[in-house]
């Protein structure tokens, strides 16, 4: 069993680590770098990655949360080891990939933007169809193979499937994918008719008609446009902060990457290199409300990241639940379809036509991610994949209710069952907005008072877990039926 001193080593490491990889993910996904190259830094940090020093951290967890969320890290570097090539050959891949549509040749990284721009619904089924095509043909057996090499390495660590792993480390899974059933079941009429009449809106075809080339158009709501401007975008960011006390052109930590991009990701995403110090916030705009949205979540985590106190240990600032950070995402994403600040800060027409359906997009996610886990739990249970494809298709598009493409079985999976950080953020968010609502009134958003409680929080890090955070703030605990009933609040 190692010494303290070894732990102590090791998590120095780690932290180094963690903070290369971050630099290194920031440098390609924002298009500053061609190539993703991880192989010197997997090499200068190997020992954090051998299997008897991983071992030897687990064997030393007895019940040290801290130490058990090493043995988390170590296991999953123990693991990225052998799928590091496979990493960089798949970010290769999606950053040189071109598909050719209608004669036109398009990045493969932008079909996604380009197909939620695009009228033409003939179009956006060509586009969708060339991206899936392209996925099946080139991406896939790259991920297929990983699949296969993480299945072969699992019983090093002492389990016979990736579950078990998981709950080990403390994951209820299958407590929550229980609830995940429950709110598909108790939320799929509500979801039938609004996703009906929303699409009936919008696009002038029935939930039946409804295609999965049609989905990124809606989700893009494009007759919102003009109340998003993008050049208020971060106007609007930083007048929201200054409500609540907080003045983001002095966060000198936290820097804004809002620059397009020829290989930049449409994905936006916040990389905390250093936390608390050097903290990226990188969005490539496409326009309109899901810009907006995207644009404030990554904003959440940012503050999170930058208000985090740097006397923590390494694992209370880069490790721990990362429901917690996606809780502070959410809530901040959510400002933007709050009528209240709609008003307040965009002069927004009809603000409570526009948060209905955003709660209807609320709706969908859940509905969605909820099918990914019972999905994820089923493929890293079966002893054979081939199955699997088909099987996502049943039960997400059971879920959603129009056809899925059986390609992204492999690509929608997430390491580290993330999925259940998502959902038990959205739980998180929803129960805790209403503390805010009721401590500060609706228009929490804008009290100092409300930003001073969110500093505090921000402050401790990744050091509780999302259910020991709710708790202690409202005394209550995780569920996901609190998102039916927020839903619930605006769409019945």
């Amino acid at each position: 069993m190692p010494s303290s001193p070894e732990i102590e080593a090791y998590s120095a490491e780690a932290d180094r680590f963690i903070a290369e990889l971050d630099e290194e993910y920031y440098q390609h996904y924002a298009g500053l770098k061609d190539k993703l190259e991880l192989e010197d830094i997997y090499g200068r940090h190997a020992k954090l990655m051998e299997l008897e020093n991983v071992q030897a951290v687990g064997a030393a967890v007895n019940g040290d949360r801290r130490i058990r969320e090493l043995w988390q890290f170590g296991c999953e570097g123990y693991l990225g080891k052998f799928t590091r090539e496979h990493a960089e050959k798949l970010a290769e891949l999606e950053a040189e990939l071109e598909v050719t549509v209608d004669g036109e040749t398009l990045p493969f990284r932008m079909i996604r933007p380009e197909m939620a721009n695009e009228a033409d619904r003939g179009k956006r089924e060509q586009l969708d169809r060339a991206m899936w095509e392209a996925t099946e043909e080139h991406l896939n057996p790259v991920y297929l193979d990983g699949v296969e090499i993480v299945r072969r390495e699992l019983p090093s660590l002492g389990v016979s499937t990736y579950v078990e792993l998981y709950e080990r480390f403390g994951f209820r899974l299958r407590d929550l994918a229980a609830q995940c059933q429950a709110f598909l079941a108790d939320t799929e009429q509500l979801y039938e008719e609004r996703m009906d009449r929303a699409s009936r809106a919008l696009l002038g075809i029935s939930l039946d008609d409804l295609a999965r080339w049609d989905v990124q158009r809606l989700i893009r709501s494009p007759q919102w446009d003009e109340g998003f401007p993008g050049d208020k975008m971060v106007p609007a960011l930083r007048a929201t902060l200054a409500d609540m006390g907080i003045d983001l052109d002095s966060q000198q930590n936290i820097k804004l990457d809002i620059e397009q991009r020829p290989q930049k990701t449409p994905r936006a995403f916040c990389s905390p290199i250093e936390v608390p110090d050097k903290v990226m916030l990188v969005i490539q705009p496409i326009g309109g409300a899901d810009d907006w949205r995207a644009f404030f979540h990554e904003a959440g985590h940012a503050e999170h990241f930058g208000n985090t106190s740097r006397d923590l240990a390494m694992e209370e600032k880069r490790l721990g639940d990362t429901a917690v950070t996606e809780g502070w995402a959410m809530l901040m994403q959510h400002l933007t379809d709050e009528p209240g600040w709609l008003s307040r800060k965009l002069d927004f027409p009809r603000p409570d036509e526009y948060a209905a359906e955003g709660m209807l997009w609320l709706l969908f996610f859940v509905r969605r991610y909820s099918a990914k886990l019972l999905y994820e739990l089923e493929f890293h249970a079966a002893d054979d994949v081939s199955g699997m494809p088909k099987r996502y298709a049943e039960l997400l598009g059971d879920a959603l209710k129009f056809e899925i493409t059986e390609a992204n079985y492999l690509a929608d999976i997430d390491s580290g069952f993330y999925v259940t950080a998502y959902l038990r953020s959205w739980a998180f968010e929803s129960q805790l907005r209403d503390h805010l609502r009721e401590r500060f009134g609706s228009d929490w958003f804008a009290q100092r008072e409300a930003g001073s409680l969110l500093r505090e929080l921000w402050s401790m890090g990744q050091k509780p877990t999302a259910d020991e955070l709710l708790k202690d703030v409202t005394g209550a605990e995780i569920q996901m039926s609190a998102v039916g009933d927020r839903v619930r609040e605006h769409l019945s």
